[in-house]
């Protein structure tokens, strides 16, 4: 629990309290301020600053009750970054401060170190240019009393190890102890790069995790924009896991966003390994962009035109590119194959993936296949492509490319539901690994 009271006066103080002050990133934070004035006017203000400086920020207007109480599990908002009962919406409506840089997206490079959060009390509704509304002439906020959270990834005691062996380029993350731990090979999308916090999160939950790169990182060899690795690489990827010796090897899952989710179903239905289960997250059932040759690689994903499409200027998305009547039938998994359960989810308003076009696919392809019992299809209304884990910042568009010119994803959703749909989709996303990789046979 963390407290922080006001300056000393003849009157009780007003008092913030949050419980707890230190959690992971997927835990709920319980706000409480006492000790106010009964139905006055105040703003709960979070901020933080992303590890390449920028100023995030959420705010939100509300009034104490009759005994000078607010609680932010059961008071609603009035107004600001959102509004209604929304006990964690200072963390999920995050947003760039206004001045700070455009198209900024949240992501954590560092799984050593939290996110700091200072929230704060403010007298009035307040702004977020600190002008309390109800009197514009007033520039100068009032802080009545703040408290400092911290937001992790890794929960104490998960080891990161780094792997480059066997050319393969990723990072394993292994829970508290001597296992053997059920495993899961975590694999993003077009984004490339390296990308470790959903791994380091399942780890915390008890999973030992591989967060593999394939293209777009400095360590694999060739072009930065194509993928150079093929099918052996993933294989080589899932046994080095399935195999380490703190690893339950029979209980393996794979998990895959966006382009991620065409390379799981490809690990599972056409590879020579034997995954326990599979999710994907808004993800097409064949490449997007053309193989150049049967093991999976592909030409390019940044130079082909045909890889996406110009909205509007300087704004970019793939839904066209990903329909599955765009999609090579070469590329396309052969469902039939398949022999593990499935968790599917698709966002109703995502911008930048045929999502609902390849799940209808998806689902049709397995009921030919008189497989359609290893299906389960989660879909959200008003929800965009990156479902991440809960109470994560949503970004409706963010910075895709400067070069050669300078474009903006987008991504889509809007904020409360895309919210409520990353909280929902996690809490599936633990409950069918715990069914399926610790429970059964």
């Amino acid at each position: 629990m963390g407290v922080v009271r006001g300056k000393a006066s003849s009157t009780p103080a007003p008092l913030l309290v949050a419980t707890p002050t230190r959690a992971l990133m997927d835990e709920p934070i319980m706000l409480e301020a006492r000790h106010l004035t009964p139905h006055c006017p105040v703003t709960m203000r979070a901020r933080m600053r992303c590890e390449d400086g920028d100023l995030w920020e959420a705010l939100a207007h509300y009034s104490a009750d009759g005994n000078g109480v607010l609680n932010l599990s059961r008071d609603k908002a009035q107004g600001g970054s959102y509004s209604g009962c929304e006990p964690m919406g200072l963390f999920w409506s995050l947003h760039p401060a206004p001045g700070e840089r455009e198209g900024l997206r949240l992501r954590k490079k560092n799984m050593e170190t939290p996110y700091t959060v200072q929230v704060s009390l403010l007298n009035g509704h307040v702004t977020s240019h600190g002008v309390r509304s109800h009197d514009e002439g007033q520039a100068k906020e009032e802080e009545l009393a703040s408290v400092t959270l911290e937001r992790w990834y890794t929960a104490p005691g998960v080891r990161r190890v780094e792997i480059r062996e066997e050319g393969l380029v990723g990072t394993m993350f292994l829970p508290p102890g001597p296992g053997p731990f059920p495993a899961v090979l975590d694999i993003w999308g077009m984004g490339g790069g390296l990308v470790e916090y959903r791994a380091a999160l399942l780890a915390s939950r008890g999973m030992a995790s591989f967060a593999l790169a394939y293209f777009g990182h400095k360590d694999i060899p060739g072009p930065i924009d194509a993928i150079n690795v093929g099918d052996d690489y993933f294989q080589a990827a899932f046994e080095l896991l399935q195999n380490h010796p703190q690893v339950c090897g029979g209980r393996v899952a794979v998990f895959g966003l966006s382009y991620g989710v065409y390379l799981t179903l490809r690990i599972a239905a056409h590879l020579p390994v034997n995954p326990r289960c599979i999710i994907g997250i808004n993800g097409p059932i064949g490449s997007v962009s053309k193989l150049s040759d049967v093991s999976g690689k592909v030409v390019s994903f940044g130079k082909s035109n045909l890889f996406f499409s110009q909205v509007e200027h300087g704004y970019v998305e793939f839904r066209e590119a990903s329909h599955p009547a765009m999609l090579s039938s070469d590329s396309k998994i052969k469902l039939q194959n398949l022999h593990c359960p499935l968790l599917l989810f698709t966002s109703e308003d995502d911008q930048s993936c045929a999502v609902m076009e390849n799940a209808v696919e998806i689902q049709e392809r397995l009921q030919d296949a008189d497989k359609s019992h290893l299906l389960t299809w989660v879909s959200y209304p008003g929800a965009g492509h990156l479902i991440e884990p809960p109470y994560s910042p949503h970004a409706r568009t963010s910075l895709w490319t400067m070069k050669p010119t300078k474009l903006m994803v987008c991504w889509g959703g809007h904020t409360a539901p895309h919210a409520a749909a990353q909280e929902d989709a996690w809490k599936k996303v633990l409950e069918f690994l715990e069914c399926h990789l610790r429970g059964g046979n």
